[in-house]
């Protein structure tokens, strides 16, 4: 039975409920040796189903962060061969950071090439088309960090992508793609919505 959110104060919080989410978010961001130094503090028993899967995620991870899109790619196809497949967005959006290297590295004819054998076919969506024309606009600078879409360049946009890509191969995977302290942040604003609502004035949780 559901609490009503207005008695949650009352709710008593357990140790094993915070070591969970504590272990859920190091699973999720690939900590292994937090990991292994919280388990040993807790006593609690080793997730050792996912040491494999953590490690082979965490490759990917720091290949997107790092710029290197096409080994991320490969990697991937190795975890999941039919991820990025069913997940044009995902897909593309790997496939761009390469585009953006290429540009950064001004090699903006090899950059051009890439785009039209490797990027154009997305473009029969518009949702990718309008990505697309977006990326292609740098190409137009000679100083691409200066052009309106400047952000596709730096680090927030891989940090973005390696998160997205994380998410859908942990879900691939029949795993949790969201920590229990994100849902809990989640269930956290609903609360705070709901609340809100009911009284007709601001709650701060």
């Amino acid at each position: 039975m559901d609490v009503d959110p207005r008695h949650y104060e009352q709710i008593g919080i357990k140790d094993n409920d915070i070591h969970n989410i504590v272990l859920s978010y190091l699973v999720h961001n690939c900590y292994r040796e937090t990991l292994e130094s919280f388990v040993d503090c807790t006593g609690m028993p080793e997730p050792a189903d996912y040491i494999e899967d953590m490690e082979k995620r965490k490759g990917i991870f720091c290949c997107v962060l790092e710029g290197n899109a096409l080994k991320a790619i490969e990697l991937t196809e190795q975890v999941a061969c039919d991820l990025l497949e069913n997940n044009k967005d995902l897909h593309f959006d790997l496939l761009s950071l390469h585009f953006v290297e290429l540009v950064c590295a001004k090699k903006c004819t090899e950059a051009l090439e890439f785009a039209q054998n490797k990027l154009m076919p997305f473009g029969k969506e518009q949702k990718l088309l309008e990505k697309l024309e977006d990326f292609l606009s740098l190409l137009a600078y000679e100083e691409p960090e200066k052009s309106p879409m400047f952000h596709l360049l730096g680090s927030e946009y891989r940090q973005h992508v390696a998160d997205k890509l994380n998410r859908a191969i942990l879900a691939h995977r029949n795993l949790p793609s969201y920590t229990a302290v994100e849902r809990l942040i989640q269930q956290t604003i609903v609360v705070r919505q709901s609340l809100n609502q009911d009284h007709g004035k601001y709650v701060f949780l």
